[in-house]
């Protein structure tokens, strides 16, 4: 597949569209939830603490891909294919399912995450609430298809507007930072170092534990320009830019959390209605911060709406095209664009929508559900990164100096994200089995469709892991062990 994809006119992506979807991912809701994700779980030192080892776990995670792409540059079929190669068809297929779940959840957290700064603009816009109201869903609904139709009409057209909207919703992320920065309070700054003052916030290990779900769910779409690499106009860019885009956004994140313990005290950041910036940035300005970071806010997340929207079809339709889904989900409309797979995932975020109706705390559910998913693919590429390392496969003719500094940066990625399994906590691991196990049906069909042998035994084994998974996570939904 990948060596008729990279003659197609189709592949046109310079460094700097695929570093803009990298970032484009990325930069989305969750910067602009920062201040009081952070305010209720820690301090200043707690959050010091934290993007370094977000920061350090996620750069290595970087480097994966960005090695992966070199050692393997036959690979371009996006972040599933890793799983694939390495662990069988089976394990690619629940990596796939993973990426494009996760897709999912996000973007229909960031369709709640525009109605709450709809709600919170003017008492007028009252109706939309925390964004998960009727009206919420109905505008919600509105913006999903008009995306959806947007994307039919050609991947290469929405790459392009991502790439603009990059630009223009970066900057006032940037104004934040600067202002907060000018007005800084020393006073609060150093209050706000433990915060041990305003009440038991956990011991600094529990602080910390506490905002790493926020913090890889920020980092989401690091896998971007892995996920375009067909469309690359040069293999070697694809490792570039998701180093370059990284470590954008990192010094971006890490700034906005910083900035905004420099004008509030905690229990004020923790307190402050979501999306927190606009309420430090009012805090700081007056009336016109909240107007001003609203915009941004629904700018941001539109962008990031584009990307994810964009990789979620190409997640289901290239599987489709090499046998590990359904061969419908690999249909093209005439503009090119995976239509059936984004058809799927059009109606999969519709149908989350329709579940905030009843959800008791839609925003953080939707991102701590996305963040768990993300998890399975990303394990998956560490550990095929680690096993390339120690095995040797790919390092022909490449220094033995390199190859263990590439294996030793897999193996702290694949430390990291079962770090993050356990912080993510049981709960989300469970529902996330509730997903992968009746997915697996499309496994099934792909395999029946082709007539493959549909597991091996060690295929049998996880599917009967998943499964057990499954029915404890509905078990505790019933049981209300696992609220919603």
């Amino acid at each position: 597949m990948s060596g008729t994809q990279t003659t197609t006119a189709t592949q046109k992506m310079s460094l700097p569209t695929l570093t803009a979807m990298v970032v484009g991912g990325m930069v989305g809701a969750g910067v602009f939830s920062l201040p009081a994700r952070f305010g209720v779980a820690t301090g200043v030192l707690g959050s010091l603490i934290a993007w370094a080892i977000a920061g350090a776990g996620m750069l290595m995670l970087a480097f994966v891909f960005q090695n992966l792409a070199i050692r393997k540059p036959e690979l371009d079929s996006g972040v599933f294919i890793y799983a694939k190669e390495g662990f069988g068809d089976y394990a690619g297929f629940n990596s796939a399912i993973g990426f494009w779940a996760s897709a999912v959840c996000g973007n229909a957290f960031y369709w709640v995450f525009i109605s709450a700064t709809l709600g919170g603009l003017t008492d007028r816009l009252g109706g939309f609430g925390d964004g998960d109201t009727t009206l919420a869903v109905a505008v919600s609904s509105v913006g999903v298809w008009f995306f959806h139709y947007l994307i039919a009409r050609g991947v290469r057209d929405a790459a392009i507007i991502n790439r603009i909207v990059t630009v223009f919703k970066i900057l006032p992320i940037v104004a934040f930072i600067v202002v907060l920065l000018i007005s800084i309070d020393a006073g609060v700054f150093a209050d706000n170092w433990t915060a041990y003052g305003y009440g038991d916030l956990g011991n600094l290990n529990e602080q910390i534990r506490n905002t790493m779900i926020v913090t890889t769910f920020v980092f989401l779409g690091i896998e971007g320009a892995s996920v375009y690499s067909r469309y690359a106009k040069r293999r070697e860019d694809v490792g570039r830019a998701t180093v370059l885009g990284f470590l954008s956004v990192l010094s971006l994140f890490a700034l906005v959390t910083l900035s905004s313990y420099a004008v509030m005290p905690q229990p004020q950041l923790a307190d402050t209605r979501q999306p927190s910036m606009i309420g430090v940035f009012e805090f700081v300005v007056g009336d016109w911060g909240r107007v001003f970071i609203s915009i941004a806010v629904i700018v941001s997340v539109l962008g990031a709406y584009l990307a994810w929207t964009l990789m979620a079809a190409e997640v289901m339709y290239i599987p489709a095209k090499s046998d590990n889904f359904p061969a419908f989900l690999g249909t093209e409309n005439s503009q090119k664009a995976p239509i059936t797979a984004l058809i799927v995932t059009s109606m999969a975020i519709q149908g989350l929508l329709a579940l905030t109706l009843v959800l008791d705390d839609a925003l953080n559910f939707m991102l701590d559900l996305c963040t768990s998913l993300a998890l399975i693919p990303y394990f998956l590429a560490a550990a095929y990164a680690l096993k390339l390392g120690v095995t040797g496969e790919g390092y022909d003719d490449v220094a033995p100096r390199t190859r263990t500094r590439e294996t030793i940066f897999a193996g702290v990625a694949v430390a990291y994200t079962l770090f993050l399994f356990d912080a993510a906590g049981l709960e989300f691991l469970l529902l996330s089995t509730v997903i992968l196990a009746p997915a697996t049906l499309l496994y099934v069909k792909a395999r029946s469709e082709n007539g493959r042998r549909i597991f091996t035994p060690t295929e049998i084994a996880l599917f009967t892991i998943i499964v057990a998974g499954a029915t404890a996570g509905v078990v505790a939904l019933w049981t209300d062990r696992i609220t919603l």
